[in-house]
């Protein structure tokens, strides 16, 4: 840290960078934040004036902590009710999207999941944030080629899984607004055609409002859910194509009211997964940012 540089300034620099590292350990706004703060605490009694480089402590404290708060939740989302989906974070200012944009997606936060905490710090360090092995293995304190080994197997599972032929983003919000219409006029050969065969919806309800068990499988199903929602809520829904997670996604509205925020991956010209948090806690986080 230069002479001229306070520690709250030093801090500053990178926060954006913390909020985004914890996020995408965390999956959670609200953890992530509490997070940076902690680290924030941290780095205002470590004597930060002695530290030589603030960005790697501040980075090392954030990982740390971000690892033990992911092993003490890991509990807690194996009881939850339903499928788990991240807190999406819709419609940020341009400063916290840049920090954001990359590796952000639903699809890729739910994939993340399936790591152990420090797989997915390794990977996310390595492969979004761009550090190097020899700061990975001292922050996680392991051998480099132990590193190594385990940010390969992250990737395989992580990079693996993904689809091939990911459409762009004006593709993606082309496809939602093709989705929203067909919903609007009932048109059910239109949401078929819309959907590939093998499609799934993945729905967050929490235990705390209606929503699938398991994830659906399969366009006819997708299609006859599409319907029922439609029949149900359509004459006073507001849907609104946005930004989530730094994607075309949509939200959707009833009498105001916030009651769903879908994502989407798509291939080859049409959706092949559906991410729909409905639960109305992780909603109302949402409406508060």
């Amino acid at each position: 840290m230069t002479q001229q540089e306070t520690p709250s300034a030093a801090f500053e620099a990178v926060r954006a960078r913390l909020f985004g590292l914890a996020y995408r350990m965390l999956g959670s706004r609200a953890d992530a934040e509490d997070i940076v703060q902690e680290t924030y605490v941290r780095w205002h009694t470590a004597q930060p004036g002695t530290v030589e480089n603030p960005e790697a402590w501040l980075v090392t404290a954030a990982t740390r902590l971000s690892i033990d708060r992911l092993r003490r939740l890991k509990t807690e989302r194996e009881a939850y009710v339903g499928p788990w989906l991240p807190e999406p974070i819709v419609e940020e200012t341009p400063e916290r999207l840049l920090e954001l944009s990359s590796d952000l997606s639903m699809a890729m936060l739910t994939m993340l999941e399936t790591l152990a905490p420090d797989e997915r710090a390794a990977f996310l360090l390595h492969d979004v944030f761009d550090v190097d092995y020899e700061r990975i293995a001292s922050i996680l304190g392991k051998s480099e080629p132990a590193c190594r080994q385990v940010i390969h197997r992250a990737r395989g599972r992580v990079r693996g899984d993904r689809k091939r032929f990911e459409s762009t983003e004006f593709e993606k919000r082309e496809l939602l607004e093709r989705f929203t219409a067909a919903m609007e006029a009932s048109d059910e050969q239109a949401l078929l055609a819309l959907f590939t065969p093998d499609a799934t919806w993945t729905a967050d309800g929490g235990g705390k409002t209606a929503a699938s068990p398991r994830p659906l499988v399969g366009v006819e199903a997708i299609v006859r859910l599409v319907m029922g929602l439609r029949r149900r809520w359509w004459a006073d829904l507001d849907v609104l194509v946005t930004t989530v997670n730094g994607e075309p996604g949509l939200c959707m509205r009833v009498e105001g009211r916030l009651i769903a925020v879908m994502a989407i991956e798509s291939r080859d010209d049409r959706i092949q997964s559906v991410y729909a948090v409905v639960n109305p806690d992780k909603l109302a986080a949402v409406e508060t940012h």
